[in-house]
């Protein structure tokens, strides 16, 4: 508890009193609303300068201060006008005084531009009328001057039971500061409170501040590294820092963080790092509310350019000016993870208590140790690995890796001391550590361990110790993308990736991975290979040259050092090069177009190849974040997986196109075999031969009987809704008239249902009808409820075909995202490949996504002459990638120049700030 601090503002009781002398009495309204006024104008007239300071100088800790001695100002003012003024208490009875007590996150000193202020009305003993009074008047005041106010009455004996009761009210009181009114009455308070709440109860305070801090960090997302934090609440953020500030207050009766190194518990420098840790972290809390004009503490994409732009940060080579800041704010949430665990070190060495975790502080038991077989440098502590001494890593090195290792040998967690004196020794870790062959073994070991890599790789990352052996590491480290497809910094990325292989090794995901759990053996027989790839396959990331060939070339230079053979490299450094391309092939290609398959064989070679390359896709979509795998992708990888391995296995087939449609004719025929000659004849009639060649069996014969009974019940539109629940989509199949904006229709009226379209297959039948194959993801768990969603999105199909609904209307009545046009700057790509099909034209188109979108680049290419054979949709966040397979309405490629630049002139016009439709001859 701590005593006021004088404002250093120019508004005082004398301003309010020269209100009060102008204003005729009788007229109370009158009065209050001048002083109102009077109020909000220094309010925004001090804001304004707060602003004007931290733009010019970002300095967010003492632009947090300054603001909290206005509001301290304003408070005691308002509280002197008051009784002064409105409710004089004339000849006071002793229960009719009042000290008003700033508590909480106000009562510590600093205030965020458009924080809550909690407020304490000290009461000697009971309310009186008076008291009421004027605590009403002021929380009113208060509130219409648009200050959010929360506020507590309690008279010492009360504060004093709920202190010892409520872990809450406790921590509340231990920041009260005094304001104004009755010192005496504070004082009391503060005495009280350190004498019968205070002594003796400081393990249990530690330990429920630090449940609350894990309830907490399980709410906000475990990982400090979430690309859009809060920076209040996440992991590292000032929640954390303030909590340690409680812990020390509360067991080191220190005032400021600053008096642990009397302690020893922080070094100076530590304590520096402190202060500049949260000097960065109001100055980004203070921007934010600033630009906001309200208590947003959360840095979403919308706001992170513009904190950039205030503080300075630049672009630079493979690095935007928001990740060169979305880096610097991680790698001080990491700093402030580094003094939880010191702290929590000094803690419990103090008090020999037993941790769970690297940051907990459990009831207090006798210390146990015990011995590291072979090892005189090591020893455990409480089941977590320690040192023995504090020389042993100045000594050897190598240690510095050996601690991991042992660690990761005899899955123990490693005590916050010896986290601590990781951090310390980081001098330590040089070119001769660097290239020591031991050293290098034994993280090769930790690397490929059987047991937990991950969780062994995440605390080197975390004691900065991984970074420094690995510096290509260590310059991704805490490295942000800025799109909504990444959730986490591109280190945490590669560490989960790792963790997912982990995983499937030892049979978790078997029933969401099936294909990869049936590559057991070659995981471990490759482990060597595949574990490695992961932990390097992003570590070029932020250079100017493209990620996966500058990653190769950091490959070949570290796994020799690692003591990989050349066969190992070889492999390693492949799959560094081609990480991507089995995703892109498999969501952005045809898999049905026979060229697609040659290609990506002519990129893998072998099957063994293969399979490595289909296991390292798998982790690194599963390391993107939730919900960014799920079973249409899993679909798309098998279908190649099994293509391709029948192409490498058996080679191309040397069967004549007419053969093999001939061979798909008599197969669905074989399959009919109670179909008259004449139904069955129209039926085969019924396509074209690339249907023939694109459409799986079981699927001609689903369309078979489908297209027959809508035959017989005279239907000219019909569609066929299968939910697909291995898959995670929905199919739709729709029989309708053929016009040349029919996908445009279809297209439109699931966007303007809310379904989002992930593939399409487009057919034209010989009577002239159109036969599409939509997919669109799934929504619902239960195929009933999947079932009846598909059935609205068909119903709202029919409704647009029968021009019952306007679908522009429809669409813009979709929610748009958030403010991406502002956050994102994607300029959009139009790309036409003639060499990725013997048939088809491939346009590529990327851009910014929006509701409707796929409707209208549809629309444009219809109108542009060009029929659709096939449509690959993927959204990665706010980017969408596009592919058609298409060709002139004379079943031709698209060669000519001037056309492929009318076409791109056209698509790329969909992406335009405004939406014209262009009905101009090209």
């Amino acid at each position: 508890m701590t005593a006021a601090t004088k404002p250093d503002t120019m508004f005082d009781a004398a301003v309010l009193a020269q209100l009060a002398c102008k204003i005729p009495a009788g007229k109370p309204a009158q009065l209050r609303a001048a002083v109102t006024a009077r109020v909000k104008e220094q309010i925004r007239q001090e804001r304004k300068h707060c602003e004007a300071l931290l733009l010019a100088e970002n300095k967010g800790r003492s632009c947090a201060q300054r603001l909290c001695r206005m509001t301290d100002a304003i408070i005691s003012t308002l509280y002197e006008f008051v009784t002064g003024h409105i409710y004089p208490p004339g000849n006071p009875s002793q229960a009719e005084h009042i000290t008003l007590v700033a508590v909480g996150g106000y009562g510590h000193g600093t205030l965020a531009p458009y924080s809550d202020i909690d407020l304490m009305f000290l009461l000697p003993w009971k309310r009186t009328p008076w008291c009421e009074q004027v605590m009403e008047y002021m929380l009113y005041l208060l509130w219409d001057c648009g200050l959010k106010v929360g506020h507590s009455t309690r008279n010492v004996s009360e504060a004093i039971r709920m202190g010892q009761q409520d872990i809450t009210v406790r921590t509340a009181l231990l920041e009260a500061r005094y304001l104004t009114g009755g010192k005496a009455l504070f004082d009391d308070l503060a005495s009280r409170f350190a004498t019968e709440v205070v002594a003796g109860s400081a393990p249990e305070f530690i330990r429920a501040k630090l449940a609350e801090r894990d309830a907490r960090l399980k709410k906000a997302g475990e990982t400090r590294y979430l690309v859009e934090p809060d920076v209040k609440e996440s992991k590292g953020g000032l929640r954390d820092l303030q909590t340690l500030v409680w812990i020390a207050r509360y067991h080191y009766r220190i005032t400021a963080p600053d008096q642990l190194v009397q302690h020893g518990v922080l070094s100076r420098q530590e304590a520096h790092l402190f202060q500049k840790a949260a000097d960065f972290l109001w100055t980004v809390r203070c921007h934010l509310h600033f630009v906001t004009a309200r208590a947003q503490d959360k840095l979403s994409f919308d706001l992170q350019r513009e904190i950039a732009h205030r503080l300075g940060y630049t672009d630079h080579p493979g690095l935007e000016d928001v990740e060169r800041f979305m880096k610097h704010y991680f790698l001080t949430a990491r700093q402030v993870g580094n003094l939880t665990r010191i702290i929590c070190a000094a803690l419990e060495d103090r008090q020999a208590k037993t941790v769970s975790g690297l940051d907990r502080t459990a009831p207090p038991r006798t210390r146990e140790t015990g011995k590291i077989p072979d090892s005189a440098d090591f020893i455990v502590e409480n089941h977590r690995l320690t040192l023995s001494n504090d020389q042993i890593f100045t000594r050897d090195p190598v240690n510095l890796i050996r601690i991991f290792h042992l660690a990761d040998t005899y899955r123990l967690a490693l005590h916050p001391h010896a986290m601590q004196q990781l951090s310390r020794s980081l001098r330590l870790v040089n070119t001769a550590l660097r290239e020591n062959k031991i050293a290098n073994a034994l993280f090769v070991d930790i690397v490929t361990s059987p047991r937990n890599p991950a969780l062994v790789l995440r605390r080197m990352n975390e004691s900065g110790i991984l970074g420094k052996f690995i510096p290509d590491f260590g310059k991704i480290v805490a490295m942000t993308q800025f799109n909504m497809y990444h959730h986490y910094t591109v280190d945490e990325h590669l560490l989960r990736c790792i963790d997912h292989l982990s995983r499937i090794e030892k049979g978790q995901t078997d029933k969401e991975h099936p294909l990869a759990h049936s590559l057991l053996d070659l995981i471990h027989r490759k482990r060597r290979i595949l574990y490695p790839a992961l932990f390097l396959h992003d570590i070029a990331k932020g250079r100017a040259e493209h990620h996966a060939p500058a990653g190769e070339k950091i490959a070949r230079k570290l796994c020799p050092r690692f003591g990989l053979d050349r066969e190992e490299t070889d492999t390693i450094a492949w799959l560094v090069r081609e990480h991507l391309t089995m995703n892109m092939v498999a969501q952005s290609r045809d898999l049905n177009d026979h060229k697609t398959i040659a290609d990506f064989a002519g990129v893998v070679q072998t099957v063994e190849r293969l399979q490595l390359l289909l296991v390292l896709t798998i982790c690194d979509i599963k390391g993107v974040g939730p919900d960014v795998w799920n079973g249409w992708k899993g679909q798309l990888l098998r279908t190649l997986y099994h293509k391709t391995r029948h192409m490498l296995t058996n080679g191309a087939s040397d069967m004549p196109r007419a053969a093999r449609v001939n061979a798909a004719k008599a197969a669905l025929a074989a399959r009919l075999p109670d179909w008259d000659r004449k139904t069955l004849e129209h039926c085969l009639a019924l396509h074209y031969s690339p249907y023939w060649l694109a459409v799986a069996p079981q699927n001609q014969l689903r369309h078979a009987r489908f297209i027959l009974e809508a035959d017989r019940q005279g239907k000219a539109l019909s569609i066929l809704v299968r939910p697909l629940a291995f898959e995670a989509v929905t199919e739709l199949t729709i029989l309708a008239p053929d016009h040349p904006r029919l996908l445009s229709i279809i297209t439109g009226s699931c966007a303007s249902a809310g379904a989002n379209i992930v593939d399409a297959q487009i057919f034209t039948t010989t009577d002239g009808r159109g036969l599409d194959r939509i997919l669109i993801s799934r929504a619902f768990a239960h195929d009933a409820d999947e079932e009846r969603r598909a059935r609205n999105v068909g119903r709202m199909i029919e409704n647009a075909l029968s021009g019952k609904i306007r679908l522009p209307d429809m669409i813009a009545a979709q929610p748009a995202r958030k403010d991406l046009r502002h956050a994102f700057d994607r300029p959009p790509r139009v790309d036409i490949n003639n060499n990725f099909s013997n048939k088809f034209s491939v346009l590529e188109i990327k851009g910014l996504d929006r509701p409707g979108l796929l409707s209208e680049l549809t629309r444009v290419i219809a109108d542009m002459a060009l029929d659709i054979a096939s449509a690959h949709i993927n959204t990665f966040g706010e980017k969408v990638i596009d592919t058609f397979y298409v060709t002139d309405l004379v079943g031709h490629k698209i060669t000519d120049l001037q056309r492929q630049r009318t076409i791109k002139r056209r698509l790329l016009a969909v992406f335009a700030p405004v939406q014209k439709e262009n009905h101009e001859p090209d």
